[in-house]
């Protein structure tokens, strides 16, 4: 249930006008699984004229509804006023809603694209088991420092040079990055 703050300007805001706003507006918590704490600010104004204008905010934690309607006749105003906030409230919740659907799509084709990736790498796996080795090559490592060992790697215009690390001890490995620069790989025991 929302609290109410109802004001009058050249008009007394009888209890009858008080329980028609209030029953006219509660109708809105339907739209609601939790009704907020909320206060409905609803002013009331009568012009020479006999028209009447009716303003209701109601401000909510994630959003401010607002409406106002100009009528001559008190209670229809309210009913219309009523009608604007509850259309701005199904259209923010359609948005919402829509929003979520996106978002469950987005996270349905991420799952799918996840199973799809699993099944390509599981493929490859089996493919690779297919490969048969062609060649075999052996190498005698040198003892050098990785900074001859690129020398030697260029020279040869590999793209990865295996040496004795003597720096670190251990068979290393140099390599060109992507990017044009080396990077080195040590072994460990």
């Amino acid at each position: 249930m929302f609290k109410y703050v109802i004001r009058g300007e050249n008009i007394e805001v009888t209890d009858a006008i008080r329980a028609y706003v209030e029953k006219k507006i509660d109708k809105l918590t339907r739209y609601f699984n939790q009704v907020p704490e909320a206060t409905a600010h609803v002013n009331l104004r009568v012009y020479p004229e006999r028209s009447t204008k009716i303003e209701v905010t109601l401000p909510l934690p994630y959003l401010t509804l607002r409406a106002e309607e100009m009528n001559p006749d008190l209670y229809s105003g309210i009913d219309l006023v009523v009608d604007k906030l509850e259309r701005q409230l199904r259209k923010y919740k359609t948005k919402i809603n829509r929003k979520m659907r996106e978002k469950e799509k987005f996270s349905e084709h991420l799952h799918n694209l996840e199973v799809l990736a699993a099944q390509e790498e599981a493929d490859e796996w089996e493919e690779e088991k297919q490969f048969d080795i062609v060649r075999t090559k052996h190498v005698n490592v040198k003892p050098m420092d990785s900074e001859e060992a690129i020398l030697q790697m260029n020279m040869l215009g590999h793209d990865f040079f295996i040496f004795e690390d003597v720096d670190h001890g251990g068979v290393s490995i140099v390599y060109r990055r992507k990017d044009k620069k080396y990077g080195l790989i040590t072994t460990e025991e």
